[in-house]
């Protein structure tokens, strides 16, 4: 039988070499590892998770990603945030961690890792969720992201509201639905936004069962209709967990996509 692509959640992964706060909160902290390698400082890469935002999804499901980033020789943050299930997790408190996590990060990394965190605005890798905060991110404050590669994101919330995904998930963070909280929506839907204000890449599997690639087909169509600087790259045969195992066969083309953030054009 083949693989379960959910073992990647899950998978044994070396320990992060040092974890940092944010916060004061427990959540307001980020896991850092060493990038691989002897070479030059590089920007710091922050991953942001996925998991619907909610509360039993943490971080770790991400380390196999995290340490596939480092190997490709960058420091790599794995940002934690509160979730929907948490006292102060939903709206705004989701929202605002990760904004404060984006922003904080690349100067408490270059503290804890001397001289491999090179200055300047961090690299983001968000998926699913985790894919529309980092496009959030982008859109709310694009002085302190230099780019986004996201996969499987979550980048249309009053679709994903009518979709009814994962249960409920986006009106659990937002507190109801567009019809409901109609500012809410205004100020965190990504595709309210379009076009995001830093350079951008899209990866989606067209067998994904968790977020449609139709969200990613129509969020990035727009955005390039609006000048923007964003692409999607579609992967036939794959689903959703594959995008962020180092062992899958997107893998290659995930890393493309990641080192294209950093091309001149």
């Amino acid at each position: 039988m083949p693989a379960d692509p959910r073992d990647v959640l899950s998978r044994p992964t070396p320990p992060p070499d040092v974890t940092v706060s944010y916060g004061d909160h427990p959540d307001q902290v980020a896991d850092l590892r060493v990038p691989a390698g002897p070479g030059p400082a590089r920007p710091l890469v922050v991953v942001v998770h996925g998991g619907f935002w909610r509360a039993e999804y943490d971080r770790r499901h991400t380390d196999p990603l995290a340490v596939g980033l480092a190997a490709l020789g960058h420091p790599v943050a794995q940002v934690e945030y509160r979730r929907t299930g948490q006292p102060g997790g939903g709206w705004p408190g989701t929202l605002t961690d990760v904004l404060t996590g984006v922003t904080e990060l690349p100067r408490l990394a270059a503290e804890a890792l001397p001289g491999r965190v090179a200055a300047g605005p961090p690299l983001l890798v968000g998926h699913s969720a985790g894919g529309h905060l980092a496009l959030y991110a982008a859109t709310t404050a694009p002085a302190v992201v230099g780019g986004v590669l996201a996969l499987a994101p979550v980048s249309n919330l009053a679709e994903a509201y009518r979709l009814d995904l994962d249960a409920g998930a986006v009106a659990a963070l937002l507190g109801g639905g567009p019809a409901d909280v109609p500012e809410r929506y205004a100020t965190v839907d990504p595709r309210s936004s379009v076009p995001a204000p830093t350079r951008t890449v899209v990866v989606h599997g067209a067998l994904d069962q968790q977020v449609p690639i139709g969200m990613s087909r129509e969020y990035v169509a727009a955005g390039r209709a609006a000048g923007g600087d964003v692409r999607l790259v579609e992967l036939p045969e794959c689903e959703h967990f594959g995008l962020i195992d180092p062992e899958s066969a997107a893998w290659p083309q995930i890393t493309a996509a990641f080192r294209s953030l950093q091309e001149d054009r």
